[in-house]
């Protein structure tokens, strides 16, 4: 009998730490991207956020939906032909090309009366709606966009822009992150809230940028805010951040393994629950 209530009690443990497989397909941008891609980092990252989810959680299988430079608009336009699946829970993480691009923000009316893809709000509207008719029951968790720092692409200097400490066409990468927020407390979704994150501020980024002092020519380490309006020619001057500037991003941009770790813990906390 000893036995018998034994082996029972081991089985009722054993099947408290199974879980059933969970499907996470993962929308968004160059940061969801370079999950799968580090070579395009310089080797720089080595894992990003879904790689650590499932590695903290491994019953969870990840597609990566992540396409470089996409905006909300570009995901909304072509969201019949990406080839999206069925799935038990999607991340939707977009937004800081939306902004870079000037693309307009628009108002939560957008979302609600689904008045198509010419704001963000509407594109959101576009790609929940795909979502859900994909499965009804899904989990769905919205991401806002990171704080930026003055991002230099590590393959193409020409390839620059501003952070997000001043306006794009008249509007702040702040905007776009609080409309994503709007966007799930309507819908009651779930949020990962980035650019409200302490650990990725500004300051925190990167830890200096390398840029020529204009007065000396001679290059120096300028920490946040001081190499606001120094000047990088990209036909000319040096990498701005070598690899002892890496914080929680690695280019201004896009996250480090410490700024994907951040996330995935994030994720981890929300999925873990489904």
């Amino acid at each position: 009998m000893k036995k018998v209530l034994f082996f029972a009690l081991i089985i009722i443990v054993a099947s408290s730490f199974m879980h059933k497989d969970i499907k996470w397909v993962a929308i968004g941008d160059s940061i969801t991207y370079l999950n799968d891609h580090p070579d395009e980092t310089g080797h720089r990252i080595n894992k990003g956020y879904m790689t650590a989810v499932t590695q903290k959680l491994p019953y969870i299988h990840y597609t990566n939906k992540g396409y470089n430079g996409w905006t909300s608009g570009g995901i909304a336009e072509s969201i019949d032909k990406l080839g999206f699946e069925k799935a038990d829970v999607y991340s939707v993480f977009l937004g800081t090309n939306d902004w870079w691009q000037g693309r307009p923000v628009g108002s939560l009316d957008d979302y609600k009366n689904n008045t198509g893809n010419n704001t963000v709000y509407g594109s959101f509207r576009i790609i929940v709606n795909k979502l859900r008719s994909l499965n009804a029951d899904a989990k769905i968790i919205l991401i806002t966009p990171m704080q930026r720092a003055d991002f230099v692409y590590i393959n193409d200097y020409k390839n620059n822009a501003w952070g997000s400490y001043k306006p794009k066409n008249n509007q702040t990468l702040e905007q776009f992150a609080d409309a994503i927020k709007g966007i799930a407390d309507f819908e009651h979704f779930a949020v990962v809230d980035l650019y409200h994150t302490s650990s990725l501020e500004l300051s925190k980024l990167v830890k200096f940028k390398r840029l020529k002092d204009p007065k000396t020519g001679h290059y120096t380490k300028y920490h946040y805010p001081n190499y606001i309006d120094v000047p990088f020619n990209p036909a000319t001057d040096e990498y701005p951040y070598p690899v002892e500037a890496i914080d929680m991003t690695y280019d201004g941009l896009h996250p480090s393994n410490r700024g994907f770790e951040v996330i995935a813990e994030k994720l981890e906390k929300i999925i873990k629950k489904y």
